[in-house]
């Protein structure tokens, strides 16, 4: 596996191009803006992209999916509790940007779903808390987790949003994240890439994680 790392948009949001070296396919998590740029990216580096995976429906994540997706005529997927964000831009936030926008997904998944692209399975793990259907993406076979605006580096996502919730939050990181890798189930760690700044290890946010 290889993973790709762009901060695109106005609030520095993560997006991420992962990549099986083997066949070259690869998925998207969280293109929230730079459609253009990011296809032109993922030509010139000689991917096929199969999927646009997002963790949730805010504008700095969503915005671009559907353009992105429509240049490679590949499906979006969220989760299912996720649509009301998605389609509201009150929830969606977009209206911060003095917009009022609606993003879309084709595929909605379920709750520890497994997902199979581009030779990977992927588990979705439904995390509430900065949304309602907010969602993480987990990779056991590479020890990888893409938390969206769950889990950050000693920190948290906002709650102060339609839809969040700080007790909830907290709940899905310590209960669906944090058990992972509980009392060292695995022999590596799981790295954690986050929808805003750097990575970070389920480990390390065990360890010094202040909201956890």
């Amino acid at each position: 596996m290889k993973i790709n790392h762009y901060v695109v948009g106005p609030v520095q949001t993560n997006c991420y191009v992962v990549i099986n070296e083997k066949n070259k396919e690869c998925f998207i998590i969280d293109p929230g803006a730079s459609a253009k740029q990011l296809a032109e990216r993922i030509r010139k580096d000689g991917l096929t992209p199969v999927a646009v995976l997002l963790t949730h429906g805010h504008f700095d994540h969503a915005g671009a999916a559907e353009e992105l997706a429509e240049e490679f005529g590949i499906k979006i997927y969220a989760h299912e509790a996720e649509k009301d964000t998605l389609e509201n831009p009150q929830k969606n936030v977009s209206w911060m940007m003095g917009a009022s926008e609606t993003y879309h997904a084709n595929v909605f998944l379920k709750d520890e779903e497994v997902l199979t692209l581009a030779g990977f399975e992927i588990k979705v793990i439904h995390t509430p808390g900065h949304t309602e259907g907010g969602c993480c993406y987990y990779i056991e076979t590479e020890a990888v987790i893409f938390t969206g605006d769950t889990l950050f580096a000693q920190s948290v996502g906002r709650t102060d949003f339609p839809g969040g919730s700080m007790s909830q939050i907290v709940r899905s990181i310590t209960e669906k994240i944090m058990t992972l890798n509980e009392a060292g189930n695995l022999e590596t760690d799981i790295m954690v890439y986050p929808g805003h700044n750097d990575p970070t290890t389920i480990e390390t946010e065990r360890m010094n994680n202040p909201y956890l």
